[in-house]
């Protein structure tokens, strides 16, 4: 990156920190790739099918739902369905990656193609931007690329492999995503934010199509959010200030001295023109003589 020149030794620790942290998780997660392309031919789809499909759709939970679909023997609409349901969750992580990584033209294209649980997990894990980004990057493309080779080995490999849960390859997201959530459960907040999410997630499991727990557990964490959120400082009356307004002067302190008295207050200052006279006060020749014709007045 041509900013990491000028970034800091902290910074570009942070950076190859991350960039090991998505390295890791691309592994354990690509694995799983070959669980996908076994499944996938037993369920009835050719090899160009399976390849296609992991390509373009690229979005794991959603691959599985379709082919738990497709083997089940269900339409066409229900796995597309079933799949998009599963697939809405990656327009959050969208919102909420794109100010950050602040893309243009191609670049947003293929930044929404690798934008996935993994690689948002990693990212926003990160405290620098410069390490949030190298963690998108390498977390998404990389992940990519392995699951698409070993989806290719399962899918020619086919029966050969036998069970695919049997090598323990469906634990091995898991097991990434438990290790990138565990450090964040410090808080209690945090903590009955997962127990509140995974309780709705399980208790819906066997009642809505696939999907819709996920969806169900991200509205969770929403409502959290938004109760234990920071209150907002009341402002007080001394504080408010009408639009168009100038700002309140700070109150005098007991050893200054009074303020001088408004213009319109008829106990200020005698020194306007419009103030009355003393007949008896000498008069000075030299002095401007004020008008009294009210027709001057503005």
């Amino acid at each position: 990156m041509p900013a990491e020149s000028a970034a800091g030794p902290d910074e570009r620790t942070e950076v190859r920190a991350a960039v090991r942290q998505a390295v890791s998780v691309s592994i354990a997660t690509g694995l799983y790739g070959i669980s996908f392309g076994a499944l996938s031919v037993v369920a009835g789809l050719s090899l160009p099918q399976t390849m296609v499909l992991s390509l373009l759709m690229f979005s794991g939970g959603s691959q599985f739902a379709l082919l738990g679909v497709v083997a089940s023997g269900g339409t066409s609409a229900a796995a597309v369905t079933t799949a998009g349901l599963l697939g809405l969750r990656n327009t959050l992580y969208g919102a909420q990656l794109s100010p950050l990584l602040a893309l243009h033209g191609w670049r947003r294209v293929l930044a929404a193609h690798v934008t996935i649980d993994e690689s948002t997990a990693v990212a926003t894990a990160q405290r620098s931007r410069a390490a949030f980004r190298a963690g998108f990057w390498w977390t998404g493309v990389g992940i990519f690329v392995v699951w698409n080779l070993l989806t290719l080995v399962g899918a020619l490999a086919g029966d050969a492999m036998g069970d695919p849960k049997a090598w323990g390859l469906d634990a091995a997201a898991g097991a990434a995503f438990l290790a990138l959530l565990w450090p964040r459960l410090a808080s209690r907040v945090m903590q009955l934010t997962a127990a509140l999410a995974v309780v709705v997630a399980v208790a819906l499991l066997p009642f809505v199509p696939p999907g819709v727990p996920v969806l169900a557990a991200a509205a969770v964490a929403i409502v959290v959010g938004q109760v234990v959120r920071q209150p907002r400082q009341p402002v007080t009356v001394t504080e408010y200030v009408p639009d168009g307004a100038a700002p309140p002067s700070p109150a005098p302190s007991p050893e200054a001295p009074p303020a001088t008295a408004r213009p319109t207050d008829p106990a200020g200052p005698a020194d306007r023109p419009t103030d009355p006279v003393d007949p008896s006060a000498p008069v000075d020749p030299s002095a401007p003589t004020a008008t009294t014709d009210r027709t001057e007045e503005p």
